[in-house]
């Protein structure tokens, strides 16, 4: 059966008054979220000196990223649903207000629990902020030429805002501090809060409740699941409490589908699933953010602890998926009346696939040049034809009430897929390198078995980004992939490309 929807008004700012041109709407959109996603690698690079700075344990290290990346993605929903009942221009302010001054308290640690409590308080603003970004880029600007070039803008800060964060984080570590990667949040949220009242509409207050119940059981669920993958890596499979987190996560986020199923207002609704256009992307986007995210991370590793390059140095190696993501995703709008999103959505991560499977090809002398830069290319290509078919694909056909909840999904598959790639990588990394440690080389220093076990391990997790990348192919070959005779709605890009995408 074929079903026309007519297509619904966008939803109108409380404030209508004029605050700006669209430039300065879109650069203090653009900015805040480039602050934000950045923040969950900035600090990648410098791991090695806040392990000697504050005396982490090798276990303890990653979470450096994963109390950050947990609390973003697992309070996104609250944030998102704060942003309908409560205004988003409101809720925008009060997330980076409470980013920056966890910014400021963490680079003013002095111990390892003091900088993963300002990391969770990060994470939290940043929930609050993030969803609020898509759904003000979605009432500021028309559907139209305009918003589809502020949807790519958005797409190439999404895809490159972490690659921005290495080289970042690697420059303020060689130059001054890794507590600079913190500290320059400070100004830039200072300026945020200050331009937002003054440029940005305020969006009608929608009466609500906020369902702190189904917030609580997917957080705390989403991060046992995690420190299970972590705990298990350095104590095995059949740790008590690597069984235990694992048992706990399963009964909260269960327990996290039927509050949903139950709640009058849920921060998900879970008829946003319906779709299978839309619910495929969310997956599509966890595996593939699950893949380069634990690619970055490794990476860094390989390239400190095997190449011996500074901090600096490692951060500009990743320029060939950089510079490479920000040329492809600035041109996508222009590819996609002459391919369609399916098959650049398609074609972007099989050849991202091709890319991540001759990285991992690496071993202890392989040159960067060209057997690392040329499959860094391709992923870098491969990931910029994704991500705004992923990122329009996940708020197509949304009403405007539901608007913050279907952003807060696009955040959610982004950092939650970098947490669980990570927690689940570092397993297959650590049997990886006790594995070869076993395997001792005859006639080699102790450094140089330590670099070729570290190359072991990487290229062993590198085959597990791979297979990230594979599952999300499968997934939009499967899922994704339009049904003929079914109910068809127009995506906001593809409205201005006057061409129809298929949705169950």
């Amino acid at each position: 059966m074929t079903i026309t929807l007519t297509r619904r008004a966008p939803e109108r700012p409380s404030d209508p008054s004029p605050r700006g041109n669209p430039t300065i709407i879109l650069a203090i959109i653009l900015a805040t979220y480039l602050m934000i996603i950045l923040d969950a690698t900035v600090v990648i690079t410098a791991l090695p000196d806040i392990h000697r700075a504050l005396h982490f344990s090798s276990t303890g290290l990653s979470w450096v990223q994963n109390v950050y990346t947990l609390t973003f993605g697992g309070l996104l929903l609250l944030g998102a649903r704060a942003g309908d009942i409560l205004g988003r221009r409101r809720v925008f302010v009060a997330g980076i207000a409470l980013f920056t001054v966890a910014s400021l308290l963490g680079g003013l640690a002095e111990s390892a629990s003091w900088l993963l409590a300002a990391r969770a308080v990060q994470g939290i603003g940043a929930a609050v902020a993030a969803p609020s970004t898509l759904a003000l880029l979605q009432v500021s600007f028309e559907e139209g030429p305009e918003r589809t070039r502020a949807v790519g803008a958005y797409s190439a800060v999404a895809g490159g805002g972490g690659s921005v964060g290495l080289v970042l984080g690697g420059m303020l570590t060689t130059w001054i501090s890794w507590r600079w990667g913190l500290f320059i949040n400070v100004p830039i949220g200072v300026v945020m809060i200050l331009l937002a009242p003054r440029y940005l509409p305020e969006t009608e207050r929608r009466p609500g409740r906020f369902d702190l119940a189904g917030a609580a059981s997917s957080t705390v669920g989403m991060t046992s699941l995690v420190y299970g993958f972590v705990r298990a890596a350095s104590s095995g499979w059949t740790d008590p409490i690597t069984i235990a987190s694992f048992l706990l996560s399963g009964v909260l986020l269960t327990s996290f589908v039927i509050t949903e199923r139950r709640a009058e207002q849920p921060i998900t609704p879970l008829h946003l699933f319906a779709s299978r256009q839309r619910s495929g992307a969310y997956i599509t986007r966890m595996l593939v953010v699950s893949g380069m995210f634990a690619m970055f991370f490794f990476m860094t590793q390989y390239f400190q602890g095997v190449l011996g390059y500074s901090p600096l140095l490692s951060g500009l190696a990743f320029l060939p998926v950089t510079a490479v993501m920000f040329g492809v995703v600035r041109v996508m709008p222009r590819l996609v009346p002459r391919f369609g999103t399916q098959r650049l959505l398609a074609g972007g991560v099989l050849v991202a696939l091709v890319g991540m499977a001759w990285l991992s090809q690496l071993g202890p002398t392989t040159p960067f040049f060209p057997q690392i830069v040329l499959p860094m290319a391709l992923l870098g290509i491969g990931i910029g034809s994704a991500l705004v078919p992923l990122t329009t694909a996940g708020i197509a056909g949304v009403d405007a009430g539901d608007a913050g909840a279907a952003s807060g999904l696009v955040n959610v598959a982004q950092q939650l897929g970098g947490s669980l790639g990570l927690g689940i990588l570092i397993t297959v990394f650590a049997a990886a390198s006790r594995h070869r440690a076993g395997l001792r080389d005859a006639g080699t220093s102790v450094r140089t078995q330590t670099q070729i076990t570290l190359a072991h391990a990487v290229s062993t997790s590198l085959k597990g980004s791979a297979i990230f990348l594979a599952l999300g192919l499968v997934v939009v070959a499967t899922v994704m992939r339009p049904q003929p005779r079914q109910e068809k709605v127009m995506t906001p890009l593809e409205t201005e490309l006057d061409e129809l995408v298929v949705l169950d």
